[in-house]
């Protein structure tokens, strides 16, 4: 019995002996937190390549104005949800996610808020909407998106304007063929395409209290009346010419009409520009042939003066 104990007692310190040389190793080997410094940051935002307002130099720049950047840094010194809060408060940033690493990287995953249309109205407001229908400041932001012009309030531009907006860039035909939008006074939609120079009126959006209704409403609206411009365009322009027409209106599920160009008043206003151009080209003539006489008087004037140089 006296040997069993022996036994187990031997077994027992060498197990505890065992524990703490691999503490002991550990705490050796492991380097001092509180001199581990931040070795690099990653800066990913998502949706960088997609119409986004946001650089990684912008980051870094917003968080070095409060003095948050964490780079070269200590490790121990470093707040992640400080440098959240601090990027959270820029209009174009959704979410902001950091953490540090145990190698001493510290990440920062952005989230932005994407731009789908920038309004000017007849007021004066210059902005953008994001896809859920935020106002977002002007900025640098140049990329190619739709303008929504006229009688448009903030209410009616994030209500309104922002589902019509996400309803055609949904479509890459639409979205690359339309390139404005009109409000008129009594909030009609009108549409102006890149391609022929006419004016596309839709008629009215329809009306709903509850956003996620109202979204739906309009979706199925501007659906169905681009569809049917699409079977015009393919059908009816393509044949009578993409010019033809001035003002097409689409507001009717029944019919389609167009207005006809004035062809006397095109007609005059092509002979006005033909006429001035023209007239400039005559200006021109006149103005070279001014300038050829006048070279001309100087070296007739600069032989002169070289000539009595040599009499004398």
């Amino acid at each position: 019995m006296r040997i069993r104990w022996k036994k187990i007692i031997i077994t027992t310190m060498d197990f505890l002996l065992a524990i703490y040389l691999i503490v002991a190793v550990t705490s050796w080997n492991k380097p001092d937190e509180s001199k581990e410094l931040c070795t690099q940051v990653n800066i990913n935002i998502s949706d960088s390549n997609n119409a986004g307002f946001l650089t990684a130099g912008e980051i870094k720049q917003i968080l070095k104005k409060v003095n948050l950047y964490p780079l070269n840094k200590k490790v121990k010194d470093i707040n992640p949800r400080h440098i959240e809060e601090a990027l959270k408060v820029g209009p174009f940033i959704k979410t902001a996610q950091c953490y540090i690493t145990k190698d001493g990287q510290v990440n920062i995953q952005i989230t932005q808020r994407m731009p789908i249309i920038r309004i000017k109205s007849n007021t004066g407001a210059d902005y953008y909407l994001d896809d859920n229908g935020g106002i977002l400041p002007n900025s640098k932001y140049t990329s190619d998106l739709i303008i929504a012009t006229g009688n448009i309030d903030n209410n009616f531009a994030r209500l309104y304007i922002a589902p019509l907006a996400m309803a055609i860039n949904a479509s890459p035909l639409w979205l690359n063929q339309i390139e404005q939008i009109n409000v008129l006074p009594d909030r009609g939609i009108e549409l102006v395409p890149r391609v022929g120079n006419h004016i596309i009126f839709m008629g009215y959006l329809p009306k709903n209290n509850g956003p996620w209704k109202r979204k739906h409403d309009i979706n199925v609206f501007v659906t169905k009346k681009l569809s049917r411009l699409e079977k015009f365009y393919r059908y009816g322009l393509s044949q009578a010419g993409w010019n033809k027409y001035s003002y097409i209106d689409i507001e009717f599920d029944n019919q389609i009409i167009c207005r006809k160009r004035d062809e006397k008043a095109e007609k005059a206003e092509e002979d006005e520009v033909i006429k001035k151009a023209k007239s400039e080209k005559v200006e021109d003539v006149q103005r070279t042939e001014e300038e050829e006489r006048e070279k001309a008087r100087t070296e007739v004037k600069r032989q002169e003066n070289a000539s009595d140089g040599l009499t004398e």
